[in-house]
């Protein structure tokens, strides 16, 4: 079993507006997210929220510990204690995200992180976790850490270039919009719609 999570806890300073409802062709960024997480796992929670859009909230694990990994640790909890293999993590400003490459990642899960690597940086916010890494995951919330960090001290999986690429995909899964300028961008690189 997959857990699928949107990461949505962060404060969208540099967007203006809350990430999670900002629309494109109609479609808010949650919901093309949540969309193509739940064609490739059985099923789909938000991190950092209460319930929203009729899915299920996943709080942070303590009050003003916020940030990726603050996300992170609280779906490897959740993931752990209903017998999840695994969470696909992917972040909620990332709504171009292919279900073929969740898919992929997935299908390349054999229990280390499975984490695509983009012009030599670890998409963190876009990848496999192992459940079994939620006290890790914990220690190093504690410690101050972050995902990259966490990756640091674990076993992972890293998906080159020359892999995702022969899977048609073009970046756009790890795409962030953290503003508008960055949503221009991407509409003009990858078109609205998706696939």
């Amino acid at each position: 079993m997959i857990l699928g999570v949107v990461l949505a806890g962060g404060a969208s300073s540099r967007m203006g507006v809350d990430k999670a409802t900002v629309e494109i062709e109609g479609r808010s960024m949650l919901d093309r997210v949540a969309t193509s997480l739940a064609s490739v796992v059985d099923r789909v929670v938000v991190s950092g929220r209460s319930e929203i859009a009729g899915l299920a909230g996943l709080p942070d694990p303590e009050p003003g510990r916020a940030g990726p990994l603050a996300g992170l640790a609280a779906a490897l909890t959740e993931a752990h204690a209903m017998g999840a293999e695994a969470v696909m993590l992917v972040a909620v400003d990332q709504p171009f995200v292919r279900p073929e490459t969740l898919s992929r990642l997935i299908d390349r899960f054999g229990g280390a992180a499975v984490v695509p690597v983009a012009d030599a940086i670890r998409q963190v916010t876009c990848a496999v976790y192992p459940a079994d890494w939620n006290a890790e995951a914990m220690t190093e919330l504690d410690a101050g850490g972050s995902i990259q960090s966490l990756l640091d001290q674990m076993p992972v999986v890293e998906v080159l270039p020359d892999e995702w690429e022969a899977w048609g995909e073009d970046g756009r899964s790890w795409f962030s919009i953290d503003d508008a300028a960055a949503l221009d961008s991407a509409l003009g690189r990858f078109g609205s719609g998706l696939e």
